[in-house]
């Protein structure tokens, strides 16, 4: 004859269940929203066939910023409304705050981008390297700079990857 658990043994056991759960919810509720409440909305202007594009919105909202996303079959006369030199382009522009950023761009640079608040326009990772969020294949990754750029065209380093 088959053995089952006591009553009280389901009862712990959905107990336990109870208190992981509302741990988990009280966790996200910590954690969750308020990360991103702090952060400002992006605004990412791409085409709406663009697969890399739609990934790197998900990478930005997994890291806790809120995206909109605005469909564009032409994306260049964003570019040049915004200021971004041509040599900076790659698939995708985006606004956040008053910066730019455009392509790729890792969420944590961006987040830095925020915190730090540089006298630049904004950001940019030029073209599509492989190994940025939303060109990932498998564990490669292409060595790429995310730089900063300002109004004039002036460049710096913000940060390197792949090296």
């Amino acid at each position: 004859m088959a053995s089952f658990a006591s009553y009280q043994t389901h009862l712990k056991a959905f107990g336990v269940g109870i208190v992981l759960a509302a741990l988990g919810v009280g966790g996200y509720l910590y954690f969750g929203p308020a990360a991103s409440a702090s952060l400002p909305t992006v605004t990412v202007y791409k085409s709406p066939s663009c697969q890399c594009c739609s990934k790197w919105v998900t990478h930005m909202e997994e890291q806790g910023f809120q995206v909109e996303v605005e469909s564009k079959l032409r994306v260049g006369p964003v570019k040049e409304q915004v200021g971004l030199p041509s040599s900076l382009a790659a698939c995708h522009t985006a606004v956040v705050g008053e910066y730019v950023v455009e392509g790729h761009v890792p969420a944590q640079e961006v987040k830095r981008l925020l915190r730090e608040r540089p006298e630049v326009r904004g950001l940019s990772v030029p073209g599509m390297p492989v190994g940025s969020p939303g060109m990932e294949r498998g564990n490669r990754v292409e060595p790429y700079e995310v730089v900063t750029f300002t109004p004039s065209g002036e460049t710096s380093v913000f940060a390197r990857y792949g090296q």
